[in-house]
C-alpha cells in the first residue's frame, strides 16, 4: 500500500492567544517542495488570501475524481483533450450536531478529442466508475453528487 505525508507548521505570532484574535495562518509543506499558505476560512477568523482546509478537501476530491476519470477513459481508448470542474462544498451538521462538510457537488466538464466520443449515458457511466474508485471519495462520509456539464 502507498503512504503519504505532509509537514504542517504553525507558530503563535501574536502576544496573546485569544480565540478571537490568534493568527490562524500556517504552512502546508507538500511533496516536491511545494508550500501552501493555509488559514481558516474567513467565516472562522481566517485569512481570505490563503487556502483553507475546506477548499483543500474540495480540491483533493475534485482532483482525485478527475485523475480516476482520466485513467478510466485512457483504458477505454477515449481521448480526453480537456477536463475542468467547478466543485462546491456545503457545510452542515452531522447526526450528532457537529459541523461537517455535508455535501460536495462535482461539476465536471469534459472535452473529448479523437474520433470516438461517448454518448451521454456512457459519459455518466465513466463518472460513476470514477466516483466509485476515487481513493479520496471512498474515504469520506460526506455525500458526493455528480453533475456533469456539457
Amino acid at each position: 500500500m502507498s503512504e503519504f505525508s505532509i509537514h504542517l507548521e504553525w507558530h503563535r505570532s501574536t502576544t496573546d492567544f485569544d480565540y478571537q484574535s490568534f493568527d490562524r495562518s500556517h504552512l502546508w509543506h507538500l511533496a516536491g517542495g511545494q508550500t501552501v499558505r493555509g488559514s481558516a476560512a474567513p467565516e472562522y477568523s481566517g485569512n481570505s488570501e490563503m487556502s483553507n482546509p475546506e477548499e483543500a478537501l474540495l480540491a483533493a476530491l475534485s482532483s482525485c475524481h478527475m485523475l480516476t476519470f482520466l485513467s478510466i477513459a485512457a483504458l477505454r481508448k477515449l481521448v480526453v483533450d480537456r477536463y475542468e470542474d467547478d466543485p462546491r462544498a456545503e457545510l452542515g451538521k452531522n447526526e450528532k450536531g457537529k459541523m461537517m462538510i455535508a455535501q460536495i457537488t462535482l461539476r465536471p466538464r469534459v472535452t473529448f478529442g479523437g474520433t470516438v466520443h461517448p454518448d451521454a449515458d456512457a459519459l455518466l457511466d465513466l463518472h460513476r466508475k470514477a466516483k466509485e474508485n476515487c481513493f479520496v471519495g471512498n474515504s469520506l462520509l460526506t455525500r458526493v453528487l455528480l453533475e456533469p456539464r456539457d
